[in-house]
């Protein structure tokens, strides 16, 4: 069988260690946790299916320009590498081309940076055509003003992290090419983006609500999906199992039929290539009627990870839509921390695997998307608003009142304008002084 690019042999298994920079201007960032960062990390490197030989911290006010980590701290990674026979270094924070083709050139090993190791997680994971092409762009995005420094990195080791998805013959082609390549992709992602929004256009005008599953990477998002819908998507317990957005619609108990959408997973230092290549389908937030945050309750990061989600949310201009928060995994959670979980307000505490639980959050997305009870006297002889009623709501009860049908009706949120628009349309003089023949004053 014919060896891809990317695939990767014993021999050239990547063996790395990892380094980490803490600058003065990371520690006052708000979302920023040294240690939580570089552990998180070796999560990347093993969902790349690198092995993690070691790790090295190193503490300055700011980054050596040539060396990143500094003369004498490269000397120290040099020989740990030596040591631990480890064929690649990756670093926690992003390099600038001159940094990586410095170190590189000292090590003689390969160099990754943060960066780089998620987007090519993401090439591995991409599946649709969308996917892809949004993956590549990303990539293409970030390497073009770093290829002089990516020489040997393309071609150290044959494959492995740093040259999934566009592949080496690609990236070691003249900027032009590279530049024409990416006005490329971006035509067709304009079209894929058109079709997407055309889908969207469609699922508002029959009045189908939308939910968005937005959240850290690896919070449950897809199992959620998964156990409410019975959707066949791809489960596991690693970083960015899923890329690519799984929509499946759900019926409430009301008769009320919503959909479902499952978004690619934020993470602390989102590539901001990858924020952009991916709009278009992180605006299914932007575009939802509702969002159901998604949070893993169980680890010891989660106000860092809530605010890493708020912050990418605020990034899309979703920020101030209406939310449910999701609370998931309480079954892995110690006493005290499920203490420390919110419970008033627009809070759920779950496990995604127990069926009171989806109860009680489906409960909760049928309370949030359907209005309060409402009273409605329809002229009996209207039969196109009553079906109407009928259509957007929830019909509670219904009696004849002389020539007029009294409605009380659970209404859809977005659809209860209509009914009032419809019947206004009508002469309000065949109404008593003082009532009023659309939505009555009660509220229940």
């Amino acid at each position: 069988m014919k060896k891809t690019s990317h695939e990767i042999t014993p021999d050239h298994q990547e063996r790395a260690v990892l380094v980490s920079l803490v600058t003065q201007e990371l520690k006052r960032e708000e979302t920023y946790d040294p240690d939580y960062s570089l552990a998180e990390l070796i999560r990347l490197a093993e969902t790349a299916n690198v092995e993690v030989l070691g790790t090295m911290t190193q503490n300055k006010e700011y980054a050596d320009s040539k060396w990143f980590i500094g003369k004498g701290k490269a000397q120290e990674l040099k020989e740990l590498l030596e040591e631990k026979g480890a064929n690649t270094a990756i670093f926690d924070q992003e390099l600038s081309g001159a940094q990586v083709r410095n170190l590189e050139q000292f090590l003689d090993v390969k160099i990754i940076d943060r960066t780089q190791l998620i987007l090519d997680i993401f090439a591995g994971r991409a599946k649709t055509r969308e996917g892809i092409i949004q993956v590549e762009l990303a990539q293409l995005s970030y390497l073009l003003p770093r290829l002089s420094g990516h020489g040997k990195n393309l071609s150290r080791l044959g494959g492995g992290i740093g040259t999934r998805g566009p592949g080496e013959s690609k990236l070691e082609t003249d900027r032009r090419h590279i530049r024409d390549r990416i006005s490329e992709l971006k035509r067709q992602l304009q079209e894929v983006v058109k079709h997407r929004t055309l889908h969207r256009e469609r699922r508002k005008k029959t009045g189908v609500f939308q939910v968005a599953l937005v959240g850290y990477t690896n919070a449950g998002k897809s199992t959620l999906l998964r156990q409410l819908t019975q959707a066949d998507v791809y489960v596991e317990n690693q970083l960015f199992a899923t890329l690519d957005p799984t929509s499946r619609s759900l019926k409430l108990p009301s008769g009320l039929e919503i959909v479902l959408t499952d978004t690619v997973g934020f993470i602390q230092n989102l590539p901001h290539d990858l924020v952009a290549a991916f709009r278009a389908t992180l605006e299914e937030a932007n575009e939802a009627d509702l969002i159901l945050h998604v949070v893993d309750s169980s680890t010891e990061m989660m106000t860092i990870q809530m605010k890493v989600v708020d912050e990418v949310l605020e990034e899309l201009g979703a920020h101030g839509k209406d939310r449910i928060t999701v609370f998931n995994k309480i079954d892995l959670c110690t006493p005290e921390q499920l203490e420390m979980l919110m419970t008033e307000g627009d809070y759920l505490r779950i496990s995604a695997y127990r069926e009171e639980d989806l109860g009680r959050l489906i409960d909760a997305l049928e309370k949030h998307l359907m209005g309060d009870s409402r009273t409605y006297r329809i002229p009996a002889d209207k039969g196109d608003i009553i079906s109407l009623v009928y259509r957007v709501g929830e019909v509670l009860e219904n009696e004849v009142d002389g020539s007029d049908m009294l409605f009380k009706v659970r209404v859809n949120n977005k659809e209860f304008d209509k009914i009032g628009y419809m019947l206004a349309a009508y002469d309000s003089a065949r109404a008593p002084q003082g009532e009023n023949r659309g939505e009555t004053s009660e509220h229940v």
